[in-house]
C-alpha cells in the first residue's frame, strides 16, 4: 500500500512539474483521479521552493524584481502547465458559440487574442499583489495558494463530468474519487494556508477564491457540459490570482 501510494505521489510530482523524472509507462488508466489527492501538496512544494526564490532575491534586487523572478521559477518548473489552460480556455470560452467550437479552440495550440490577454492580466496581477508586501509575506502567500489553487482544480474534477471527448489534454475514467481522497485534497490544500496565515488572511481569500474558481466552473459547466484539463488549468488559475489579491489587500490595506 505504502509502494502503491508513493507511485501514486510520483505521478502526481510527475504531472504537475518538469522535474526529470523517470516515466511511469504505461499509467495506470485511472491515473489522474487516483493520483489527484496528491495534487495540493505538490502545489504546495511549489510553493515553498517559489517562495523560496522570492526571499533570496530580495536579499540582492530590489521590489518588484524578487516577486517576478518566483513566477517565472514557478512558470518553469510546471512548464506554464496552468496557464496553458487559462489561455486555452479564455479563447474557447470567448470565442467560441457552441460547445464543439469551444472544444476546437482548445484542441487548437496556437493562443488567440482572449487567451494573451488573459494570461497578462492574470500574470500582471499577481506580480503587482505580490510586489506591495515584504518579501516574507508574499513567500506566504505563494505557499498558501499554490495549494489551494491545486485543491480547487482537483475539486472541480470531482465534481464535474469529463466534457472533453478526445480533445482534452487529461481524461478521466468512470472511476470516481473517493470520500477519503477528497478529504486528502481538502487537508493538504488547507493546511498550508493555516500554517502560512493568520486565520482572518486565510479565510476571506480561501472564501474569495474559492467563489471565483467556482464561477468558471460554473460557465465550464454551462459552456461545455463539465470540464477539461483546459478548464482545470484556468480553474487554478484564477482561484490563485483571486487569492493573492485579497490576501494582499488584507494584509497591506487601501493604498
Amino acid at each position: 500500500m505504502i509502494s502503491l501510494e508513493r507511485m501514486r505521489f510520483y505521478i502526481a510530482l510527475q504531472f504537475l512539474t518538469r522535474i526529470p523524472l523517470k516515466h511511469i509507462d504505461p499509467l495506470p488508466r485511472d491515473w489522474l483521479v487516483r493520483a489527484a489527492k496528491y495534487l495540493p501538496l505538490v502545489g504546495g512544494l511549489i510553493g515553498i521552493a517559489t517562495g523560496g526564490i522570492i526571499l533570496l532575491a530580495s536579499h540582492v534586487l530590489p521590489s518588484p524584481l524578487p516577486v517576478i523572478l518566483g513566477l517565472a521559477f514557478a512558470i518553469l518548473v510546471t512548464g506554464g502547465l496552468h496557464e496553458d489552460g487559462l489561455a486555452d480556455t479564455a479563447d474557447a470560452f470567448g470565442g467560441g458559440r457552441t460547445r464543439e467550437r469551444c472544444l476546437e479552440i482548445m484542441k487548437d495550440s496556437s493562443i488567440g487574442t482572449f487567451g494573451t490577454l488573459a494570461l497578462i492580466v492574470t500574470l500582471a496581477l499577481k506580480a503587482a499583489a505580490l510586489a506591495v508586501v515584504d518579501p516574507l509575506s508574499a513567500a506566504k502567500i505563494v505557499i498558501a495558494g499554490f495549494a489551494g489553487a491545486r485543491a480547487a482544480a482537483v475539486l472541480a474534477l470531482a465534481s464535474l463530468s469529463y466534457a472533453g471527448g478526445e480533445v482534452a489534454k487529461v481524461s478521466r475514467t468512470t472511476s470516481d474519487m473517493t470520500q477519503s481522497e477528497i478529504a486528502v485534497t481538502l487537508a493538504t490544500g488547507l493546511i498550508f494556508g493555516l500554517i502560512c496565515l493568520s486565520p482572518l488572511v486565510f479565510l476571506l481569500s480561501t472564501l474569495f477564491a474559492g467563489a471565483a474558481a467556482g464561477i468558471v466552473a460554473l460557465i465550464a459547466h454551462q459552456k461545455i457540459g463539465g470540464y477539461t484539463g483546459d478548464v482545470l488549468g484556468a480553474i487554478e488559475q484564477v482561484y490563485e490570482t483571486t487569492f493573492f489579491i485579497i490576501a494582499v489587500a488584507i494584509i497591506a490595506g487601501p493604498g
